[in-house]
């Protein structure tokens, strides 16, 4: 198992759930009829909502795309969720 530091987590977190957020709110799509409809696999969508797994970069980016957003846009709306004082790494 790979090992997860709770900020990691955290992002993870956060970023699951701006993802179902807003596949419930602009598609009303489940999981599944999502990823079939934009070739996503529905079992890692499913792992990246419930926080399971990272979100690879390219995945990411279809999913915004899915949601007709800028990949830009959902980062904007993901460090809106964090905080500004959010860091990954403590300099």
């Amino acid at each position: 198992m790979q090992y997860v530091d709770d900020k990691t987590l955290q992002l993870r977190k956060k970023l699951g759930d701006l993802i179902k957020k807003i596949r419930e709110k602009q598609t009303g799509n489940s999981i599944n009829r999502f990823a079939n409809e934009y070739g996503l696999n529905d079992s890692n969508l499913g792992k990246i909502e419930k926080a399971q797994i990272d979100c690879k970069f390219v995945t990411f980016w279809k999913i915004a795309e899915a949601y007709g957003l800028k990949p830009s846009e959902v980062v904007k709306m993901l460090e809106e969720e964090l905080g500004e004082d959010f860091t990954l790494i403590d300099l």
